[in-house]
């Protein structure tokens, strides 16, 4: 019987589902906060290091809030040609999107920061997975932001659904492109005394 060690409350300072699902899949218990960090993406940075700063001002806010607790933050966002891709505003913004990366190869980057409140240690890490999308007709790309799904997620798609059809391959972590890099967060969460495997 596989027993995941550990001895501390966490939080996930995330309004996430897929990272709720993610976390739940790594078998850690923890109830979720939502951050009011506002995120500023015109920070002058390389996009590894903004993606570590922005997971790290998440995780900051909610420790500020919960003592006694271990709080984890991530954030996620799309890096094509120097432009970083968020969450689009619109349908026409989700087309705008789509169009770009049809057929080309992009960068998915997740920073995650991880706060102990009772000893202060703080950890903030960044993976980047490489994406290409097959080309896309306007049609499939109309199709695609008529679903809905593309409306709250970075760079318009959704890997584990519907978008699924729309990537030809993957070179990297396939659940940072969903929003958490387990692989790499359990190593983490071992220097925290929590063990996943």
């Amino acid at each position: 019987m596989h027993k995941i060690v550990q001895n501390r409350e966490i939080i996930l300072a995330s309004a996430s589902p897929r990272r709720r699902e993610l976390m739940a899949l790594a078998g850690l218990k923890f109830q979720t906060v939502t951050s009011s960090y506002v995120e500023d993406m015109g920070l002058k940075m390389g996009p590894r290091q903004l993606a570590r700063v922005l997971s790290f001002e998440k995780a900051k806010d909610v420790a500020s809030k919960h003592a006694g607790v271990l709080i984890i933050a991530a954030d996620t966002f799309i890096y094509f040609r120097g432009h970083i891709l968020g969450k689009p505003q619109s349908a026409a913004d989700a087309r705008r999107m789509l169009r770009m990366l049809s057929g080309k190869s992009h960068s998915v980057i997740t920073g995650f920061s991880i706060i102990d409140t009772v000893s202060g240690k703080k950890l903030s890490r960044s993976v980047e997975t490489r994406v290409w999308f097959k080309r896309l007709s306007q049609q499939e790309i109309a199709s695609y932001v008529a679903s809905g799904e593309p409306m709250d997620k970075a760079g318009a798609y959704a890997i584990q659904g519907l978008g699924a059809v729309i990537v030809s391959k993957i070179e990297g972590d396939y659940f940072n492109v969903i929003g958490l890099p387990l692989s790499a967060l359990s190593s983490a969460l071992r220097e925290f005394g929590i063990t996943v495997l």
